[in-house]
């Protein structure tokens, strides 16, 4: 009976089985694998033929059915490329996708905490445009009709819920465990979000349908949503990484689908610009300061499950 392939965690090559994958196949097949898997994410959104335009309600719910059930075998995919390479795993399947108890209530606070200070400017410039007060803020967030009125809208629903969701799964959770063991975790934080923003560029073919806008525009929009998604999930696979959970990347997703991209330019004109920009700067200062500190891995269970895939110990999986 012959040996089963595995990752050695000394070279990181494949070792100790007859027809072993050697690095530059499994890296191979793992690329492979990613980029199935996101042509089916995007293809899913494409098996509907219809003249309406993405924002309409019927056209988000057939989406919602396609994504989710796309969502759902993409765990299939990490489980046959794991068959395929031989490559051992001692964490269950679901905890290398960041689906575990250990560490979740750290897991659920501080990423999104640590996002929301990165949006101190934004937030500060909300704050100040908002007609409501504090106290009114706080009876709408727990008044049950205003939730019901959120969740019957499906634009709200796809942004704030379900493209989150089904993204992380797919982009984060499913790629990053076959890419680490390849590339190691610093570079499949920087690879991985290729397969991100490349998906984005789907959103070209609609505009173009529609003709909203010019060539040219709907070109630099493309290009812009590139590098900001490729950024965005760069700093989502970075907290996968670290903190070993789906949910901290979700709810940051969640949170940034909501804020959408910083208003700069409607920051300078504010009638507080002093304050907001000034927010601004210290929004970014303390992120960069409290990045590591928030992500330290020791709150999340040491070693984070798909740190355990790398073959020689990287400084962010270490405390």
């Amino acid at each position: 009976m012959a040996e089963e392939a595995k990752l050695s965690p000394l070279t990181g090559e494949m070792e100790g089985g007859d027809g072993a994958l050697a690095p530059l196949s499994l890296c191979g097949v793992s690329v492979l694998s990613c980029l199935l898997l996101a042509c089916s994410y995007v293809g899913s959104l494409y098996v509907w033929r219809s003249d309406l335009p993405r924002d309409h309600p019927a056209v988000i719910k057939r989406r919602f059915t396609s994504v989710l059930i796309v969502s759902g075998l993409a765990p299939l995919f990490v489980w046959a490329w794991r068959e395929f390479t031989g490559v051992k795993t001692t964490p269950s399947l679901l905890a290398l996708m960041g689906i575990r108890f250990e560490g979740l209530i750290p897991a659920v606070i501080l990423p999104l905490l640590l996002t929301m200070v990165l949006f101190l400017g934004p937030l500060m410039q909300l704050a100040f445009d908002c007609p409501w007060s504090f106290m009114d803020g706080i009876r709408v967030a727990f008044d049950p009709c205003f939730w019901m009125l959120c969740f019957s809208d499906m634009r709200w629903l796809r942004n704030q819920v379900v493209a989150p969701l089904t993204e992380e799964l797919v982009f984060r959770a499913c790629m990053l465990p076959m890419l680490v063991p390849c590339a190691g975790p610093a570079t499949a934080i920087f690879t991985c979000p290729l397969f991100f923003g490349v998906a984005h560029f789907h959103h070209m073919i609609e505009l173009l349908r529609f003709r909203q806008g010019t060539l040219s525009g709907i070109f630099l929009s493309a290009v812009f949503q590139f590098s900001y998604t490729a950024v965005f999930g760069a700093y989502t696979a970075f907290i996968f990484i670290r903190t070993g959970h789906l949910m901290g990347p979700v709810l940051c997703h969640s949170f940034c689908n909501y804020m959408g991209f910083p208003a700069i330019s409607t920051a300078m004109e504010h009638p507080h610009r002093h304050i907001v920009l000034s927010s601004y700067l210290m929004g970014v200062v303390l992120f960069f300061l409290l990045l590591f500190p928030f992500t330290d891995p020791s709150f999340y269970g040491l070693p984070t499950p798909v740190c355990s895939l790398a073959s020689t110990t990287s400084s962010l999986c270490l405390p």
